[in-house]
């Protein structure tokens, strides 16, 4: 029998907060934009240019610091880090390590086996985000841009306290659900708001010291994490199996070829001679600032799901997809409230937009339909104008391009026929073509009439309602 392992992770989340401009000069945020054209002075390092603190990115980390359960520290200041990159215009950044505003906080993950976990984090801090390199191969050169240099961001800690891939993907999905809620950040991975690093390091079942780790860069999905987190875990075992060392460094992982490398030997935090930033004054957090940031925190999912059980009777199940993504929540109560049908809300957000998200590999966050269409939709069914088969057709158009579904029905011709006389009239003239499923009803075989409604839609363009369509029939077929 072999050595059993249990692996250590503990992540360094970077999320890119959603203030308008940057975090010590008055610079847009905006993703996008022409290479270092959101830039001054004070971003891009220029000799002489003070930092001037942005206080919304204070409150933000505030309000995330709070609703993971943090203690805020109430006396906290920025410190300079100091190393030499090109995309770091300063030749150091202004980060926290003495006194990051918040500490010792912790949220509630599900672990695979239904049981409830508590994944600590050390701390919160907040700094400023580097330039981003732009390697061209085909000048064979590398471009600096910028524009995101000075972009708040706030770097949460975690306790070395998951043990799985599944735990950190829960813990990384409760994080972004609560800063998406807070409005603090979109958390997109693939436009690089949120970012984790994850350290890991392997040790036998049973060992009290943990095992020497490494820290991994580059995971901007959360498949390529928990593929990261796999090979990682095996490189390391396979190591330590083979009676080598494993070394403490930085590896980059690479998705595509599913495997990761050596960047560079891990810096300790004396590497980089931090010392309190002289360009800018200490914060005093007073506790009337923390209570009204506290007083103005949104709703968060779990008093979502509360609430939704009393106001809307939808199933438990339903509840708890819709509140996972603030956007489907924020969609699902918009329009409720303009038709006051939470059941076929939820129906159509569970059912068919859940579906065309699969089918399109879209997030939640993508939705880019208006509440008010969707109501629109729910209403033409429910008045009989439409039946429910064009209302799916009608609904991918929603879902696409958010057209306005009275006009579309009115423009297309797609209204049910309501005018029965003339609907009887095809009906007779389907009876009258197909005498084997007739014959088939009057034997007792009460399927056939499936068939005979299916020829009428068919007929129909799908312009009838299944119901009256079927009453009618039956009225016929006993009639003769």
């Amino acid at each position: 029998m072999g050595k059993q392992y249990e692996t250590v992770i503990g992540l360094e989340v970077h999320v890119e907060l959603a203030t308008k401009t940057k975090i010590f000069c008055s610079c847009s945020t905006e993703f996008g934009g022409a290479p270092n054209s959101h830039t001054c002075p004070v971003c891009t390092g220029m000799p002489g240019s003070l930092p001037v603190l942005n206080k919304k990115v204070v409150e933000y980390a505030i309000g995330v610091g709070l609703a993971t359960n943090c203690d805020i520290t109430q006396y906290c200041k920025f410190d300079r880090k100091n190393y030499f990159y090109p995309d770091n215009p300063q030749n150091y950044q202004i980060s926290q390590l003495y006194l990051p505003i918040c500490r010792n906080g912790g949220v509630e993950i599900e672990t695979a086996d239904g049981g409830k976990k508590v994944i600590g984090i050390h701390e919160i801090h907040m700094e400023e985000d580097a330039g981003k390199l732009i390697h061209d191969e085909w000048e064979d050169c590398s471009l600096v841009d910028f524009n995101r240099s000075g972009v708040p961001l706030i770097e949460i800690v975690s306790e070395p306290d998951m043990r799985s891939a599944d735990e950190v993907i829960a813990y990384l999905e409760k994080l972004r659900m609560i800063i998406q809620y807070l409005g603090a950040s979109d958390c997109k991975l693939q436009e690089g708001s949120m970012r984790a690093d994850v350290n890991l390091s392997v040790r036998e079942v049973g060992a009290e010291a943990f095992g020497t780790r490494t820290e991994m860069k580059n995971l901007n999905s959360f498949k390529a994490i928990a593929r990261a987190i796999e090979g990682e875990r095996e490189r390391q075992i396979d190591l330590i199996e083979e009676g080598k060392k494993v070394v403490q460094e930085t590896r980059r992982w690479d998705d595509t070829k599913g495997m990761s490398y050596a960047m560079r030997s891990k810096e300790d935090a004396q590497d980089y001679r931090y010392f309190p930033e002289p360009d800018l004054v200490p914060i005093i957090i007073s506790d009337e600032w923390i209570e009204e940031i506290r007083s103005r925190q949104p709703e968060l999912r779990t008093e979502k799901l509360e609430r939704y059980k009393k106001e809307y009777d939808i199933p438990q199940y339903d509840a708890e997809i819709i509140t996972s993504h603030k956007k489907m929540a924020d969609i699902f109560e918009a329009t409720v409230e303009i038709c006051k049908k939470p059941k076929e809300v939820s129906n159509w957000l569970m059912v068919e937009t859940m579906r065309l998200l699969k089918e399109k590999d879209m997030e939640p966050d993508q939705l880019g339909f208006t509440p008010a269409n969707l109501a629109k939709l729910i209403g033409l069914i429910d008045q009989g104008v439409i039946n429910r088969t064009i209302g799916k057709e009608i609904f991918e158009k929603i879902f696409d391009e958010d057209i306005d579904p009275e006009v579309y029905v009115e423009d297309n011709g797609l209204k049910i026929e309501s005018d029965d006389g003339a609907l009887k009239g095809i009906i007779e003239g389907i009876v009258a073509a197909n005498p084997q499923s007739v014959s088939d009803y009057k034997a007792g075989k009460k399927k056939a009439i499936g068939f005979l409604v299916g020829q009428t839609m068919k007929a129909m363009k799908g312009k009838a309602d299944p119901g009256t369509v079927n009453k009618i029939l039956t009225e016929i077929l006993d009639a003769e």
